[in-house]
């Protein structure tokens, strides 16, 4: 049999999995010589939607540095509630060094009482640590159109008639932010459209014309270290936030210990009684117990008292010991949220043994 390509991106017609390049129902496989679009370039040329599209690092790395030859603007959009874990720390070298900007999404999640100075402070030190040089870093929310405007306008003055590249995580809001642009700045659906007419030629990225300019779209790379690649969707569903986090805040003392559900736990080892500021989703069920009882209640009771995960999916806990110095600190779960405390303090964290917790100044 011959294989198909999308006309559209290039990407091989394959009826398997709707996350992964190329995608279209059996039903919708023509039966004769015409041309096929898959079901992601379909719907972005008929509703302006851009659907999510995973592949795997490998291939992730060989799409990206196709920018490398280009000289364009790249746009990294990162998850401001999971910072670390949604960088893509070769992103740089991937792109032959083209200038970035840095956008920190789903800025509605985090408190209001907390000012963007302070946060874009503290994320330029993260991307600096991490060895990123973006010439600018915007604030948003494209759920929310927060900053939208500000973002488009400082794109557009900073590509200055060049390609710009969409990049980042899975999850990060990605194609939530193109289809928001889409919506606020496309003149008509028919004006979007998938513009590579050759197989092959732009496989798995997507050009979308702006007015005189393209923005690409490029796929998601699942980043293995997130929890969210290793739990059910039923439990993805209840650690994923929708609104603004609230703060629950614990007093702990010496040998008590505080769950996150059944999905990460912090052992309070050695120290002065101190605060366990916690910001993770409502649907993540916070219990504090006694150290010695720890253990126990992990194996008896993870998906009733702790929640989630669901009570047929469990798996054990790797865990890594910090001493958090002096002066207010996040624990971070990637994936999961993270906990403000004050050290100095002695901790233990347990989490999936395929994620890796961190501690970091404290964002808020």
């Amino acid at each position: 049999m011959d294989i198909l390509r999308c006309i559209g991106c290039g990407s091989v017609i394959q009826c398997d999995d709707p996350a992964s390049p190329g995608y279209l129902p059996q039903s919708k496989l023509p039966e004769g010589d015409e041309t096929v679009v898959c079901r992601r370039c379909f719907r972005l040329k008929h509703y302006n939607e851009v659907t999510p599209l995973h592949v795997t690092q490998d291939e992730y790395y060989r799409i990206i540095s196709q920018i490398a030859d280009d000289d364009a603007l790249v746009v990294n959009i990162v998850d401001i509630f999971d910072l670390e874990g949604s960088l893509i720390l070769q992103i740089g070298k991937l792109t032959n060094h083209n200038d970035m900007i840095v956008l920190a999404n789903k800025r509605d999640l985090l408190p209001k009482s907390v000012s963007d100075a302070k946060l874009l402070h503290h994320i330029r030190k993260i991307v600096s640590d991490h060895h990123l040089k973006p010439l600018r870093i915007h604030l948003m929310s494209a759920r929310k159109y927060q900053h939208i405007d500000d973002v488009m306008d400082s794109i557009l003055e900073l590509a200055n008639g060049r390609d710009i590249y969409i990049v980042g995580a899975t999850n990060v809001g990605k194609s939530t932010f193109i289809n928001t642009l889409l919506k606020a700045y496309a003149d008509s659906a028919e004006d979007v459209i998938t513009v590579s007419q050759a197989a092959g030629t732009t496989l798995d990225m997507i050009k979308i014309p702006i007015g005189d300019q393209y923005i690409v779209d490029t796929p998601g790379i699942l980043n293995d270290i997130q929890l969210t690649h290793h739990v059910s969707a039923a439990t993805l569903k209840a650690i994923t936030p929708t609104k603004e986090i609230k703060a629950k805040i614990y007093q702990l003392d010496p040998r008590q210990t505080i769950f996150l559900g059944g999905l990460a736990r912090i052992d309070f080892v050695g120290g002065e009684r101190t605060s366990f500021v916690c910001y993770a989703a409502p649907g993540i069920t916070l219990h504090r117990t006694k150290l010695e009882r720890a253990d126990e209640l992990f194996a008896n009771r993870v998906g009733t008292v702790l929640v989630p995960p669901v009570a047929d999916e469990r798996f054990d806990l790797a865990m890594t010991p910090f001493h958090v110095p002096a002066g207010k600190h996040d624990v971070v779960l990637p994936g999961l949220g993270f906990v403000t405390v004050k050290g100095p303090i002695d901790i233990r964290v347990h989490v999936h043994p395929r994620t890796r917790p961190y501690l970091r100044e404290a964002l808020i």
